[in-house]
């Protein structure tokens, strides 16, 4: 695939090298949304430089096509970036029940490559791996399902570590613990990472204001429990001013950048330029360093694609959803995970009043299974590595036994947050956790002047 400093969306997302003098306000950014801004970085003297965001390269100049037109030329350009990447190659294809890997296994067939297939779940987790294995059966491809077991992450958590360099959290990348089995079985990773945010709009009206669209912008970045632990630190490190209204700041010059008048394509537009380059490429060095990976929905060719094509069939998935229809009539008759019990040719009754008794008994089934068994099904990995077995003692480890962490953020603000965690809500506090745990291990394996 290509890779270098002209991609529109680069596949490295993070530098290398190392400084001295923390950057506390670009910290306290990564920790509220999860990924570095612009160029930042942990350190005050290095800055990333894969993008010369002053040229952003996206626009949005759309043509005068049909639907029919669109899907024709999506499926022809997709065909011929997966058939030249893959060539004499022995593919691995991770297989989930979403649409970016259906539809590369459409492409594979319509290619006639056969790949190896995988899928993954979470030991005491819903059954996710039952997408992958009918979609692998369907087409008689060679396929494995692995169970992550609870607590994975710990024998793994530096080493893990140092592959990002903690550029983003990493305590949901499940994925690592079946890297060094998986990579085994093939010499190059076909991969479906971004296809979701191109081939989707944000469910805005096409007109909405600037001002309004750093709203939407702000929510989608702004992680639960972000915004407080950032305001939090930036408080105690004595940063300048009031986090949220630099962070506002921040975002208008951002999103002033990309001069799109349509809102959706502007914020697809924000999103591929800044959240793409700095978290989705930055977590593709867990397969980068395995092997050579295929990103179509990566390619500048499929970028462009994206730049010329009408919103009203960009909304919905559509053209995925066609694709997989027209070149993949079975594998469109499989039950779509975002939308189940449905597939790809009745999805809309999902949220309608045929969709309640279904809801009404997943619902039941879960309240009887944790009522009577004592279950509670494991969804989120923060379930599976923050609370299950001796997952607490050893978070604890990390945050009240590393002196260097307890330098920069006050054993008083962590106790805060663990305690929020445990006792008041998982979810809304897990992402602090996560975020915390990192500059932990950060903390750990860096040397650092305030």
């Amino acid at each position: 695939m290509q890779d270098g400093k002209k991609n529109i969306i680069p596949v490295k997302g993070f530098p290398t090298q190392k400084g001295n003098q923390l950057d506390l306000q670009s910290i306290a950014f990564w920790l509220a949304t999860g990924f570095f801004l612009e160029n930042d970085t942990f350190w005050k003297e290095v800055k990333w430089n894969m993008i010369d965001f002053d040229k952003q390269p996206w626009s949005y100049e759309p043509r005068d096509l049909s639907f029919d037109q669109a899907v024709t030329e999506f499926a022809d350009i997709f065909h011929r970036i997966i058939a030249r990447d893959l060539q004499d190659k022995q593919v691995i294809l991770p297989l989930s029940g979403g649409l970016d890997s259906r539809s590369l296994a459409v492409a594979l067939k319509h290619l006639g490559i056969i790949p190896y297939t995988y899928s993954y779940r979470f030991q005491d987790g819903f059954n996710e791996t039952k997408y992958g294995k009918e979609i692998a059966e369907k087409l008689d491809w060679p396929f494995q399902e692995f169970e992550i077991p609870l607590g994975y992450l710990w024998s793994m958590l530096e080493s893990t570590a140092r592959q990002n360099h903690c550029y983003t959290e990493f305590s949901h990348a499940r994925q690592v613990a079946i890297m060094d089995k998986v990579s085994k079985e093939g010499d190059i990773w076909l991969l479906g990472h971004w296809g979701d945010a191109l081939f989707n709009d944000s469910g805005v009206s096409n007109d909405l204001p600037f001002n309004e669209q750093l709203g939407v912008i702000k929510k989608k970045i702004l992680k639960r429990g972000g915004k407080e632990l950032a305001s939090d630190l930036w408080n105690v490190w004595g940063l300048p001013g009031d986090f949220i209204e630099n962070l506002d700041m921040r975002l208008n010059h951002m999103h002033g950048r990309v001069s799109i008048n349509n809102a959706n394509a502007r914020i697809r537009a924000f999103k591929s330029l800044y959240w793409a380059t700095r978290w989705t490429s930055t977590n593709l060095t867990y397969f980068d360093q395995k092997h050579s990976m295929s990103l179509p929905y990566y390619d500048d060719e499929m970028c462009r694609f994206i730049m010329t094509i009408p919103e009203k069939y960009l909304s919905g998935r559509q053209i995925q959803i066609e694709y997989i229809k027209r070149y993949g009539k079975g594998l469109a008759n499989i039950e779509w995970q975002e939308k189940k019990p449905y597939n790809l040719y009745n999805y809309h009754k999902f949220r309608t009043s045929s969709h309640l008794p279904y809801r009404f008994i997943q619902k039941t089934n879960r309240i009887l299974n944790k009522t009577f068994k004592g279950q509670k099904l494991i969804q989120r990995n923060w379930e599976n590595q923050f609370l299950q077995l001796d997952n607490p003692e050893k978070l604890k480890s990390w945050f009240f036994e590393n002196e260097e962490f307890l330098k920069l953020v006050p054993r008083s603000l962590v106790e805060k947050y663990y305690q929020r965690f445990l006792n008041e809500s998982h979810v809304h506090w897990s992402h602090p956790i996560s975020m915390l745990l990192t500059l932990s291990v950060f903390c750990k394996q860096q040397n650092f002047e305030l």
